[in-house]
């Protein structure tokens, strides 16, 4: 019996696993003849993108649901290492360390925010990079509102004025009015470049800009953390900014497995894959989502969003399928691109292209935001292999629906 691992459950892993599946479906194979077994630190699939928002009910997923309906394995387990020469997985289980050995991989672990070396951030401040870490500042939150008043008790301090912190810092004004801190409260964004959303474009910065201050969010620009302690964070500026709640939100990096195998990788750490999902030079290997980039129209590298790892890991587990049984693999392309930022109680941002051109902002943009949060990314929830496996066609979807007049 073949097997096939697929490390990781996030966007490009949970499709990769499903894909692989519909694939052997396809050809007529079962699991008797190409085991495919799915491997994660977590029991569940999260919708990573959500973990800025107070409801975290639905953003847990349970591979059980969505796994056995279609005959993938699934096991809980940390990635130690990756042996591509002897084909080989070391794990940390509960029950100890283990090997696994694989006939395909694909590598979908994702990425992980990148926390510097500053005094006292990983033990005061918080983030959403992970289901676990969102509760944990959920808590958090609601803790606060229930204790007395005190100094930065209502203060929250977003660092990195990206997609991320835009986002996080936009969702607070009603965050801390649903955990009881009510009166005086101040959101801070803090970023070292000169204006926010510097990665997102000329085009839009003025739809945020607005937001933010409609919201009440101070920035601080120019300026980096020097420290973060219990009471508050001092910025590089000499300012002390008394706050109880520091989230750090500033910049992703590939998975560290990425850099224990010999292809090419670009500033980020993430592998560069063929249109296939292939990593170069590494038999037996794919790799699709946050730690993967391919180019995927001609000139565009795939950005770090479930834009691009939901089709990449569909794509990556048709093919790894199609690359054992020996028959032709599909390419990726998408000749679209949009991003849709949420900007709390204001609305939303909708642009499109790769120069970002906005098309819709406030309300109109804030129902396609939801659409997409809420139902377009989401796997079917069914139990059905049906519906699982019309999910996990190796097709591009189409854009996003958009609602009301266009932005001129």
């Amino acid at each position: 019996m073949a097997r096939i691992v697929v490390l990781g459950a996030g966007f490009a892993g949970l499709w990769a696993a499903i894909g692989a599946a519909r694939k052997r479906d396809e050809i007529g194979a079962s699991d008797r003849d190409i085991e495919i077994r799915l491997i994660d630190r977590n029991p569940y699939h999260n919708i990573r993108v959500r973990n800025y928002e107070a409801d975290l009910s639905e953003v847990a997923l349970p591979l059980p649901q969505l796994l056995d309906p279609i005959g993938v394995s699934h096991g809980i387990g940390e990635v130690e290492a990756i042996d591509s020469a002897r084909r080989e997985i070391s794990l940390v289980t509960s029950s100890g360390k283990a090997t696994l050995g694989y006939d395909r991989l694909v590598l979908a672990l994702g990425s992980e925010v990148m926390r510097p070396d500053i005094p006292g951030l990983a033990e005061h401040a918080f983030d959403v990079d992970t289901y676990t870490a969102a509760l944990r500042l959920e808590d958090h939150l609601v803790s606060l509102g229930r204790s007395a008043p005190s100094p930065g008790r209502s203060t929250v301090v977003v660092v990195g004025a990206g997609f991320t912190g835009i986002e996080v810092a936009a969702e607070m004004p009603d965050r801390l009015a649903r955990a009881g801190l009510t009166g005086s409260r101040r959101i801070i964004l803090v970023d070292p470049n000169p204006a926010v959303g510097t990665t997102i474009g000329a085009h839009a910065r003025p739809v945020i800009e607005t937001a933010l201050s409609s919201l009440q969010v101070e920035t601080r620009l120019g300026v980096r953390v020097a420290s973060v302690e219990a009471a508050g964070v001092h910025l590089s500026s000499g300012e002390f900014v008394a706050a109880q709640t520091v989230i750090w939100c500033a910049g992703m990096r590939a998975s560290r497995l990425a850099g224990s195998l010999a292809g090419a990788r670009d500033r980020l750490g993430r592998l560069l894959v063929d249109p296939f999902m292939r990593v170069a030079d590494v038999p037996g290997v794919f790799a699709a989502g946050d730690v993967a980039s391919s180019v995927v129209d001609g000139l565009h590298p795939t950005v770090m969003s479930c834009q691009f790892a939901r089709p990449m890991g569909r794509f990556a587990g048709h093919n790894v399928v199609a690359d054992l049984a020996g028959l032709p693999l599909l390419p990726l392309r998408i000749d679209w691109y949009v991003t849709v930022l949420d900007l709390g109680a204001w609305g939303a941002l909708y642009t499109e292209g790769w120069d970002r051109e906005v098309k819709t902002t406030g309300a109109a943009a804030k129902a396609t935001k939801q659409t997409i949060n809420r139902k377009r990314i989401y796997p079917p929830m069914s139990g059905s292999k049906d519906d699982l496996f019309a999910a996990a066609a190796p097709t591009v979807q189409a854009p996003p629906p958009t609602y009301g007049a266009p932005r001129r």
